[in-house]
Parts: structure tokens; C-alpha cells; sequence
């Protein structure tokens, strides 16, 4: 007689189906989409024939092809969903061979609990969880001999096979043991993603409430910088002096800090540290590549003028799935006017005035940047803010001018050093358009501090009595 399954046996699989893919679509959606951004699948049949070789080829094909899905939310935390299950379900059937069926579900379910975990690891990669089936499937299929030696000749066979075709499944770095799931580091992740995607508002909406973390700062500092109203917001959220304004690049960085170095110094225009960034965190990368710094680079050599370095990345990135239209349309042959208009809006903010520099001179940089373009209102903003995070009112005061750009922090800055340098008078602050209401809150702030926190007024005064304690 034909055996029928349990209703918990076939409601549990569907249970954590869900559960999974629930997860990682509303709460961790942006994990996945960092790995796709990490990977580079080309359907090129000499970099398959050249990638994909030596022992674990097949994982790493399946990881690299399955990954490339995870820029659409939807069908990337499918994927893993589906994954997991099969876990959970091919162990059932393996426990099922040695015990009961409630104890088998409940070794089934830690399974499936251990492997979910290890999914949401900053830096793992769908490879070990590939990897992970693929070894459980293999003993499972074993198990279906009947006679003891033939299991373990089939075992012993089977595994053979495996360790050439899914290779190991741990890496010190990429296929931890254990993974715990880090919600305020995914929103930190999710920050990254749209501001490499340049959607301000979105960065803007993801950052509320405050976060307190420096990369949080540094997108919402750069998403506001683009918006054009970054001397609204500045102290709208938390400040860690310049160090939430601009990020140097370096090997001694994280992948993470380098990758988002390049986002804010790419808008400004400085395509040198720009591209520094992208290198390096490309060979930073768990596979030592990866669409998102790929792209980076062409689109920075097609502003630099660099046609035939663009035209090597755009060749790559036409052999992929999701990125081929775009890199197609990119080419300096297929360009519309839109984006012909687009390159050269960003080639004007190139420096002219060439000169070895790195990222750890951030002032110098940005003067670069305005004497090749003064109208490039991104760089002053930053420039301006960067003068204001460091304390220093005289270096603000010989480049501000209240007529190139607004924000309240911008004037109370100016009222400060007027202050301190004893020119308090009508005449002055109908130059820097300064009127009564700015001077009344300003003898509000001196009664209640605490009430104006989002103010330069604030930051300044609270940095002069830390230092005046030291």
C-alpha cells in the first residue's frame, strides 16, 4: 500500500518557503542585491571555458549564474528561498532513513534554521549554500541503495565527485559557520546600493530615523549635496567632523568604506580617486570582480575621455543579462543626445590643472575641482561644509559667498565670524543677507542650546567646550 505523507510533512517545507522568502524580500532585500553587485556572469563561452575550472567549477558556475537574478528583489530572495527549502527537505528524507519522523523534522529544521543563518552573513556567497545541497543530495542519493556496501561505495563514489564539482563548503572569509542577521547594517547596505543607483530621495527616506553610523551620514550628506540643499540638512542628522563627508581610499579600508569613497568623489567630479575606487574594491571583491565596479569604470572613462578603456568594460558588460542594454546603449557609437548631453555635463567638472593627489587631501582636491568648473555647485557645497566641519571660519569666509548657494548654516557660520572679528553691523549683514530673525535666534540659541541642535551655532559651541576641557 502506497504510503501517504503527513500533512506536517508537507506543510512544514511550504511554512518555511515562505518565511524565507518573506525575509529576505521585505527585511534583508538590499543583502542580496550587494552580492549581485559583487558578481559578473558574461554568457561568453571562453570566459566560462576559463572561469569555471578546477575543482568546485560547477558551484561556482551555478553561484555566479543564480546571483546575477538577485538584482530583481523578487526573484533573488526566491532563489534562496527555494534553496534553503531543499535543504530542510533533503535532510527530512536523509534523518528519515535513522529515526522517526518528528525527530527527523526536528533535524530538518535545524538544518534549515543553521543554513538560513549562514545566508544572512555580510559577506557570504550563494555558493556554499549551493554547495551545502549539492553535498546533502549526494547522500541522499546514496542512502536509496538497499545493501549496506553498495551505500558506501555509492557514498564514497558520489562524494568523489562532489569534492571535484562543488568543492568545499566553508571559507574563512565568504562561507562562514555561523551568520546572524544584521537589520541596521542592511539599511546601511540598502543607503549604498540607491546611492550608487543616484536615487537622493530614496537615500534621504532611508536614513530616517538617524542611524548614527558614519557611511548613513556620508550617503545622506551626498544625497542632500545633490539635491541642493545640504545647508538645510547638514545637522538635520548626526556628524562625525569631515569623517561623515568625504572617505579616503585605501587597502587598509573595507571593501564596503572604498566602494563608497568613489560614490561621493565620482558626483563631484574627481574621476582619479574615483576610479582608485573602484580598482581597488574590485580586487577587493570575493571573486575579484563584480558589474557594479565594472560599470563605475566605464561610465569614468567615458567622462574622462578615455574611449577605447570605456569601450573594454562596455564589452563585458554587453555579455550580461541585465546590464547588456545599457552598456550597448553607452558605446560612443550608439550614444543619443541625452546621454552625449549627460557626459559632457560631467566631463566640465574634470580639473584641469592635473596634479598627483590622493583622497587624504580632500581640501586641495575640491579647489581643483572649482577652478576647473566654479559653477559646480556639488563641489562648493562640499567644499563649504568640509571648511565648517573642521572649525575653521576664515578658510570658509575667503570662499563663501551668499549669492552661489543657501542654507541657514551657511549664515549662521557668517555670523559667528563676524562676531569674533567684531564686524556686527546693518550695513554687513545686508551683505551676507542676514536679517533680524537670524540675530533673535541667535540670542535664543545663547538661552537654550538644547533647543537648536540642528544648528552650526550647536556644533561649533559644543566643539569649542570639548576642546577648551582637554
Amino acid at each position: 500500500m502506497k504510503k501517504v505523507s503527513s500533512p506536517i510533512c508537507l506543510f512544514a517545507p511550504l511554512l518555511a518557503f515562505l518565511g524565507a522568502w518573506a525575509f529576505f524580500l521585505f527585511a534583508y532585500p538590499y543583502h542580496l542585491m550587494r552580492r549581485e553587485q559583487l558578481t559578473l556572469f558574461l554568457f561568453d563561452g571562453e570566459f566560462i571555458r576559463q572561469t569555471y575550472r578546477g575543482t568546485g567549477w560547477l558551484a561556482q558556475f551555478l553561484s555566479d549564474f543564480l546571483e546575477q537574478f538577485f538584482c530583481l528583489p523578487v526573484l533573488g530572495s526566491l532563489i534562496v528561498a527555494l534553496l534553503l527549502t531543499g535543504i530542510g527537505v533533503v535532510v527530512y528524507r536523509i534523518a528519515q532513513h535513522f529515526m522517526g519522523r518528528w525527530p527527523s523534522l526536528a533535524v530538518a529544521t535545524l538544518f534549515f534554521a543553521w543554513s538560513f543563518l549562514r545566508e544572512t552573513g555580510n559577506l557570504y556567497i550563494t555558493r556554499y549554500t549551493l554547495v551545502a545541497l549539492g553535498y546533502l543530495s549526494l547522500v541522499l542519493l546514496a542512502l536509496q541503495f538497499r545493501k549496506t556496501w553498495q551505500k558506501a561505495l555509492a557514498a564514497a563514489l558520489l562524494l568523489g565527485a562532489g569534492v571535484w564539482t562543488l568543492g568545499t563548503p566553508y571559507h574563512q572569509y565568504y562561507g562562514k559557520v555561523w551568520g546572524v542577521p544584521q537589520l541596521n547594517y542592511e539599511r546601511v547596505i540598502g543607503l549604498d546600493i540607491e546611492t550608487s543607483r543616484e536615487n537622493w530621495d530614496k537615500v534621504i527616506r532611508l536614513s530616517k530615523p538617524d542611524l548614527h553610523m558614519v557611511e548613513a551620514s556620508y550617503c545622506c550628506n551626498l544625497a542632500h549635496a545633490m539635491k541642493g540643499d545640504l545647508g538645510e540638512a547638514l545637522f538635520n542628522y548626526s556628524q562625525k567632523n569631515t569623517a561623515t563627508l568625504l572617505f579616503g581610499v585605501s587597502t587598509e579600508n573595507s571593501i564596503f568604506t572604498n566602494t563608497l569613497a568613489g560614490e561621493a568623489w565620482f558626483q563631484l567630479g574627481d574621476m582619479t580617486v574615483a576610479e582608485q575606487s573602484a580598482i581597488t574594491s574590485l580586487q577587493a571583491s570575493p571573486k575579484h570582480n563584480g558589474a557594479r565596479f565594472i560599470r563605475r569604470l566605464a561610465r569614468i572613462n567615458l567622462i574622462s575621455g578615455q574611449e577605447a578603456a570605456a569601450q573594454k568594460y562596455l564589452n563585458m558588460l554587453s555579455k550580461t543579462l541585465f546590464y547588456g542594454k545599457w552598456a550597448r546603449s553607452m558605446m560612443p557609437c550608439n550614444q543619443d543626445e541625452t546621454t552625449r548631453a549627460e557626459l559632457a555635463a560631467a566631463s566640465a567638472n574634470l580639473a584641469r590643472n592635473d596634479f598627483i593627489h590622493r583622497s587624504t587631501q580632500p581640501r586641495r582636491i575640491l579647489l581643483n575641482l572649482l577652478e576647473a568648473n566654479p559653477e559646480n555647485n556639488p563641489a562648493r557645497t562640499y567644499l563649504l561644509c568640509y571648511d565648517l566641519m573642521n572649525y575653521d571660519l576664515d578658510a570658509f569666509m575667503e570662499e563663501y559667498a551668499p549669492r552661489m548657494l543657501s542654507g541657514h548654516i551657511f549664515k549662521e557660520a557668517v555670523l559667528i565670524w563676524l562676531s569674533q572679528n567684531g564686524q556686527l553691523s546693518r550695513e554687513i549683514f545686508a551683505q551676507y543677507g542676514i536679517d533680524n530673525s537670524l540675530t533673535d535666534r541667535m540670542d535664543r540659541f545663547f538661552r537654550n542650546p538644547d533647543l537648536f541642535r540642528n544648528t552650526y551655532w550647536f556644533y561649533y559651541m559644543d566643539a569649542m567646550m570639548r576642546a577648551n576641557n582637554e
